[in-house]
């Protein structure tokens, strides 16, 4: 299926974003489905993602993603356990605690939990605890996400 540019979607949605007061954090195209993940402050629930779809149900029809081709729209929350992907991603963390998935171990592991300190584009900090930091390069980062408490 020919679709539009995935910038130009996004730049088209985001009136629409701020006035649901979200972000297009990311849209991902698979077969004859667009799925517009979004995020805000405090978190995104159903309500905010059923009120997203409807302003830009009829608007994202007019703007035709997919040069007439049928497709199913979806709008979902990021998901708890999300890896980061972005600068934003990590910048917006720093001073939280992070679980990270090594491809190489260091001291014999290869996951870690712990406050992520520092990001630089190309390395992260990590805070294991009051005697354990490490600066893990990012070829080595096979997954960074958000801690998740069961608790």
């Amino acid at each position: 299926m020919k679709v539009k540019q995935t910038d130009s979607l996004v730049q088209f949605l985001n009136p629409y974003a701020e006035k649901a007061g979200v972000t297009i954090a990311e849209v991902e195209i698979k077969n004859s489905s667009i799925t517009i993940y979004i995020d805000k402050q405090g978190g995104v629930d159903l309500d905010t993602c059923a009120l997203f779809h409807g302003y830009i149900l009829e608007p994202i029809d007019q703007f035709d993603p997919t040069y007439g081709e049928p497709y199913t729209l979806n709008v979902s929350s990021l998901g708890i356990d999300r890896p980061f992907k972005t600068e934003k991603d990590f910048l917006d963390h720093i001073g939280q605690k992070v679980e990270v998935k090594l491809k190489d171990s260091i001291r014999g592991k290869k996951f870690y939990e712990g406050i992520l300190t520092a990001y630089t584009g190309t390395q992260v900090t990590l805070k294991v605890d009051a005697k354990n930091t490490f600066t893990i390069d990012m070829k080595n980062l096979v997954k960074m996400n958000e801690f998740i408490d069961f608790e």
